[in-house]
C-alpha cells in the first residue's frame, strides 16, 4: 500500500503501463492529445482490457469535442484528464464521468489568481492536477517561497481533492506529503529506451519511499 495516492502520467507505452499497475497505482493517464509516441487506440483498449486495478485515465483534447467523445466512447472510458482551459460548458455535458483538470502553474501566478480559476471549475471537476512540473518550478523553490507558499498550498488542499505534478527528489516526498498534505500526487510515464526496455530506477527509489512498511 502506498502512502498517497498516485496518477502515473503521460502513459505513451506498454512498458509503462505493466510498471505501473504492478505499483497499484490508482490512476493510469493515457495520453490520446498526440501521435508521438502514443499508443493506437486499440493499443490503449487492449491494455485496458488487460490491466486490472488502476482506472484508466484519457488525457484528451476537448478543443475538438466531437471527436473527442468518440474517443471516450471507443474505449469505454470512465476518467477522463481535460487542460488548462478547456469551456466550463464542455464538461458540464461530461459529468458522468470522472473529470481530471490540469492546471499548468505560471512562475507569476498569483494565489488570488490560482483560487478564482479553481472556483469557476468546482461544480464540474473530480480531482484538480496541480502541474508545476511543466514551468521547472520545483519543490525547493516553493519552499524558499518562490511560488505559492506551503501554507497556501496545504490550505488548497484542505478544501479540494488536489493531485501535484512537481519536480522534486525521492527524498523529498515525506517534506512534500507532510507540508502540504495533497490527495495525491502525478508520476510521469516516458519513452522507451527501445521497445519493451526503459530504466526504471529512479521511480523505483520513488516508489519504495512511498510504499508503508
Amino acid at each position: 500500500m502506498l502512502k498517497t495516492k498516485i496518477k502515473a502520467s503521460n502513459i505513451s507505452n506498454l512498458t509503462d503501463a505493466r510498471y505501473f499497475a504492478a505499483w497499484y497505482v490508482d490512476w493510469l493517464g493515457f495520453d490520446l492529445r498526440s501521435t508521438e509516441n502514443t499508443l493506437s487506440l486499440a493499443e490503449v483498449k487492449a491494455i485496458k482490457e488487460w490491466i486490472e486495478g488502476p482506472v484508466i485515465v484519457g488525457e484528451i483534447d476537448l478543443l475538438d469535442f466531437e471527436k473527442a467523445k468518440e474517443v471516450i466512447t471507443f474505449l469505454e472510458l470512465e476518467a477522463i484528464q481535460v487542460g488548462m482551459y478547456t469551456p466550463v460548458e464542455q464538461l458540464q455535458s461530461l459529468q458522468n464521468y470522472t473529470i481530471i483538470k490540469e492546471v499548468v502553474i505560471e512562475p507569476t501566478m498569483q494565489a488570488s489568481d490560482l483560487e478564482a480559476h479553481l472556483a469557476e471549475y468546482f461544480d464540474v471537476v473530480s480531482y484538480f492536477l496541480l502541474d508545476f512540473d511543466k514551468n521547472g518550478i520545483d519543490w525547493e523553490q516553493i519552499k524558499k517561497g518562490t511560488s505559492f507558499s506551503m501554507a497556501f498550498l496545504k490550505a488548497l488542499c484542505q478544501r479540494q481533492e488536489i493531485l501535484l505534478s512537481i519536480n522534486y527528489q525521492p527524498t523529498e516526498i515525506d517534506d512534500i506529503l507532510e507540508n502540504i498534505q495533497p490527495y495525491g500526487l502525478s508520476i510521469k510515464g516516458g519513452i522507451e529506451e527501445k521497445v519493451g526496455f526503459k530504466s526504471f530506477d529512479e521511480v523505483d527509489e520513488i516508489f519504495e519511499i512511498l510504499e508503508e512498511e
